[in-house]
């Protein structure tokens, strides 16, 4: 195969970020020259610069659903994004782009599609989010996570290839995990995870049970960077951590429940690792009803139980309730997840990426 270069694009939390590399290793087997285009002090500056992979910054507007003054100030954010990818995109010519979504993706996607540049975009959730929804008509092909999102998609370019998972997560060794956590009984491990930057609520209600939790489980608790809990850190069987990156398939591979939120990407890691989940979803009142909608259909498939989370901070003890019941069906979950033949998406999104080059020529 012809050497080819491909622009990948994504930003604004992890969830925009981590599903590009999981794409890279097989990129680069099969010789594509990677390089990426991303914001100024967006999560995914760190993240790719980590990766060794060479960055370029533009300008991106926030996109909100909501009232905000910047929103009258922000679209001149975008068209000097569109310009500033423009010029780098001239610069670099690139045979394809990969979107993961985000606001900075937007200005990429519209440039490429002036350039004449193919777009392969790809939507983690049920429903497209709002820059996906923008960035669409600007897109050759969208690939999507859910069957059921395959409707949201216009004119013949959805594609349904499930969603990228990194090898890396597979690959957890469960005996370092408990070491790093210096567990030293038997209890089963809980696993509390609430995205890249944590989960108030969840970290909240976790702590004010704490005592009961204890009596059941050995807690690992990754609350978000600056939500460690000082008046915590020494207590028996709970282990915090702000952020994990090396260590997070270690920590995985040794738990045998988790409490997560219900972005696609981590839901989708979760099943390809069997793990019994209880989900607790974004309210709707702070989001857009997308984890809602994940969570429900994980729900409904077997996969996992679902707690919502405006229920569990008016009565905390919901939480308990529904970790027993996880307890009870977890048998039958990890059944379910076994039985789905739901498969790593990368494959399939690599197919795309190529076919798409190939018409272009």
């Amino acid at each position: 195969m012809n050497k080819y270069k491909i622009i990948m694009t994504g930003g604004g939390t992890a969830g925009h970020v981590t599903p590009n590399l999981a794409l890279v290793p097989k990129l680069k087997e099969k010789g594509f020259e990677i390089k990426y285009i991303g914001s100024k002090d967006g999560i995914e500056k760190e993240i790719i610069n980590d990766a060794k992979i060479p960055y370029f910054e533009i300008s991106s507007g926030k996109l909100r659903r909501y009232f905000d003054m910047k929103n009258f100030t922000d679209p001149f954010k975008v068209m000097k994004g569109v310009i500033e990818a423009n010029k780098i995109l001239k610069r670099e010519k690139p045979n394809v782009i990969f979107s993961k979504g985000g606001f900075v993706a937007v200005p990429v996607v519209i440039a490429a599609s002036m350039r004449k540049i193919p777009v392969v975009s790809h939507e983690s959730d049920l429903t497209p989010g709002l820059a996906n929804k923008i960035s669409s008509p600007f897109c050759d092909k969208l690939c999507v996570t859910f069957r059921e999102s395959l409707k949201y998609v216009k004119d013949n370019k959805g594609v349904l290839t499930g969603t990228p998972i990194r090898e890396e997560i597979l690959r957890g060794n469960s005996l370092k995990g408990k070491e790093l956590c210096g567990f030293k009984d038997n209890k089963e491990i809980l696993l509390v995870i609430g995205g890249s930057l944590g989960a108030k609520s969840i970290n909240d209600a976790v702590r004010k049970n704490l005592k009961e939790l204890l009596k059941n489980f050995n807690i690992i608790h990754i609350c978000g960077k600056g939500n460690l809990y000082e008046g915590l850190l020494n207590i028996n069987g709970y282990k915090q951590f702000d952020y994990v990156k090396e260590e997070l398939p270690n920590l995985l591979k040794a738990s045998d429940l988790i409490i997560s939120r219900a972005g696609a990407n981590v839901i989708f890691e979760l099943l390809a690792l069997k793990k019994p989940t209880l989900l607790i979803p974004l309210s709707k009142k702070i989001s857009r009803g997308d984890q809602i909608l994940n969570a429900n259909s994980f729900e409904k498939e077997g996969f996992s139980l679902v707690l919502d989370e405006d229920e569990m901070m008016e009565d905390n003890k919901k939480l308990i309730n529904k970790l027993d019941e996880l307890r009870e069906k977890k048998a039958v979950l990890v059944q379910n997840m076994n039985n789905s033949g739901i498969s790593n998406g990368v494959d399939a999104i690599l197919g795309v990426i190529t076919k798409s080059i190939e018409l272009n020529k």
